[in-house]
């Protein structure tokens, strides 16, 4: 048989992908930056990028953040009760309903694999599918149920597929900007081998390099974080990661676990003091790559002869034994058997759609308790570099900055790009600056990679 990406997503389960929907954020209808009001402060040695892009996940109307995160005293199960199907009408996929790894590209495939399967287990050939969400997970679940001959129509509110995955193409840019998920890890090495055989390939984004104000410095070991995780683990009841550290011994105010810490937030999407210990995020780890190529595609091709109707939010769902209704922000209602629901957990906190009737009490205790991560990043291109360095990432210790993570481009690619993340509440912080200030905190935060 031969593998397309439309079959890798219809099959995938543990061997798909774990790029962290972290590494996320963007605009849901990229547009080139405004014209600011007023020239950025320049930087002493740090030129004015020739282009810039930047993410709103944290403001996005169609996500309200990046990832879902678990917050101390929230159980795992939490997310399985997310999942739970409501009558056999109503079911639920997405990372944030995924229990062993939410917040990444694999959890979202996966969950729409599990999804699949609920809803082919009770419905009959031909029964019309309503699927919300054209993201990983509303793709996958498209593809299972066409291919078992449901009549399967897709709603995304944004003018374009792929969620919170966003690779954006412009001509002012010699590669796609990675405004959504593109970060793999190392356990994605058979994903990434797939698609250097479908020329989606990938860049090696090491070494690593830790910088403090007065130059290079060692790099920052996480095995005391690690050891905090597994002793909180076996205490008897949860703690933040920050009292973890705290009850190891640790001071989350050292500068060099402060600038770990951060860099969790990047991927976790929040910080320390509201992240659970029992259940913690995946620790960031080296090797680390990057996508160089539209992952467009990933989603595009899943859904290839899928009705899908963009531009369509969905602002009310009511659902009975004998069917479900799905009405349009236009207004307009239309009649399904069956409804999948794929919107980020940002969307269901937010109650953009009503569910007529409120969903059960475990479904909604399940959407209250869970936390819906902040990941920002801002993309720079240079016309030439102003660093001298090879590291492809870089991580800012002992300094006051408002992006301590940037990823360096240029050795993988030969592209003057760097490219700032953020997470947590800076990247909150990070959101509500105007596009002026948001250029300066960035070159702010460079300023030690200065000559």
């Amino acid at each position: 048989m031969r593998i397309t990406r439309r079959t890798l997503l219809m099959g995938a389960g543990v061997g798909a992908v774990s790029v962290l929907l972290a590494s996320c954020t963007p605009d849901p209808e990229p547009t080139p930056t405004p014209t600011p009001t007023r020239e950025p402060k320049p930087q002493p040695g740090i030129p004015e990028p020739s282009a810039r892009r930047r993410s709103t996940w944290t403001t996005d109307p169609f996500s309200y953040g990046a990832v879902s995160f678990t917050p101390v005293g929230v159980l795992a199960e939490t997310r399985s009760q997310l999942a739970r199907p409501v009558g056999d009408r109503l079911f639920f996929a997405g990372e944030a309903t995924d229990a062993d790894e939410p917040g990444t590209m694999r959890g979202a495939i996966r969950s729409g694999a599990r999804a699949a399967d609920e809803v082919e287990d009770v419905a009959e050939p031909g029964e019309r599918v309503a699927i919300i969400g054209a993201g990983l997970a509303g793709a996958t679940v498209a593809a299972r149920l066409a291919a078992a001959d449901l009549q399967v129509t897709v709603f995304e509110a944004r003018d374009r597929i792929g969620g919170r995955v966003h690779s954006v193409t412009d001509d002012s840019w010699p590669m796609p900007v990675q405004l959504g998920a593109w970060l793999f890890a190392e356990a994605d090495d058979d994903l990434r081998r797939r698609m250097e055989a479908w020329e989606i390939g990938t860049v090696d984004l090491t070494p690593e390099q830790w910088q403090a104000p007065e130059g290079e410095t060692d790099p920052v070991d996480p095995q005391p974080l690690q050891a905090a995780i597994a002793s909180a683990q076996a205490a008897p009841a949860d703690v933040s990661l920050t009292d973890a550290l705290v009850d190891a011994g640790a001071d989350p105010e050292d500068p060099s676990t402060a600038a770990l810490l951060a860099y969790l937030a990047t991927t976790a999407g929040a910080d320390a003091a509201e992240l659970s210990s029992w259940f913690p995020p995946l620790l960031p780890a080296a090797p680390v790559a990057g996508a160089r190529d539209d992952l467009t595609p990933l989603v595009e091709d899943a859904l290839d002869g899928v009705k899908v109707s963009l531009s369509s939010p969905i602002s009310r769902l009511a659902y009975d034994d004998t069917g479900a209704s799905v009405r349009l922000g236009t207004g307009e209602a239309l009649s399904f058997d069956r409804v999948v629901v794929t919107v980020p957990l940002g969307v269901l906190q937010e109650q953009d759609i009503e569910f007529v009737p409120p969903l059960p009490f475990v479904n909604r205790t399940a959407i209250g308790a869970l936390g819906m991560g902040r990941i920002e990043t801002i993309w720079l291109q240079f016309d030439e570099p102003f660093w001298d360095t090879d590291a492809a990432i870089w991580h800012t210790v002992g300094a006051d900055v408002g992006i301590r993570t940037w990823v360096n481009m240029r050795p993988a690619t030969g592209e003057n790009i760097l490219v700032g993340i953020v997470g947590g509440a800076a990247a909150e912080e990070f959101a509500a600056l105007d596009d002026t200030e948001a250029l300066e905190s960035a070159l702010a935060s460079l300023a030690i990679y200065a000559p």
